[in-house]
């Protein structure tokens, strides 16, 4: 338990020591924020590492929820952080999108019923998660919703 507490003190002192964001990120969520949508964290990293993690990259801002891993009684793969998340902001979980890069995110996205978007950079091989669509960037995704017209409608491609 103290060497836990230790990591995690030195962690939290140090998020941002060799953590960076991918390229194009913090632009691709002033894209996607342009379109009005609702943007959501959901993470399985600790609710309060997760908070200074985004303000200190610059980018909290930009979401409307953030959830940690311990926000809720189960944490990704479960649907119930996606689930939650749709309540809370009124949205049907089949008209939302869950982006990420790990087979957590996939299973979270397709036991709620969204729409599994594999992000080709992180750190799984996007091809191996068997989500419904890959892309190279958020604003690929971006390209994607703004092309459908009405980004508030089903957002199934």
């Amino acid at each position: 338990a103290q060497g836990f507490t230790l990591f995690i003190q030195h962690y939290r002192a140090n998020l941002t020591t060799h953590t960076r964001m991918y390229p194009g990120v913090a632009e691709s969520l002033n894209l996607l924020r342009s379109l009005e949508l609702p943007l959501v964290v959901i993470t399985n990293k600790s609710h309060r590492l997760a908070v200074p993690l985004l303000a200190e990259l610059g980018i909290d801002s930009a979401f409307s929820m953030i959830l940690g891993g311990d926000s809720l009684p189960e944490k990704k793969p479960s649907a119930l952080p996606l689930l939650h998340a749709a309540a809370v902001l009124d949205i049907k979980p089949q008209e939302m999108i869950m982006v990420g890069d790990s087979e957590n995110d996939i299973l979270c996205a397709n036991k709620a019923g969204a729409l599994a978007v594999a992000v080709s950079y992180g750190y799984r091989d996007a091809a191996t998660l068997g989500a419904d669509l890959t892309v190279d960037s958020l604003v690929e995704l971006f390209a994607l919703l703004k092309k459908s017209g009405d980004p508030h409608a089903n957002v199934r491609m």
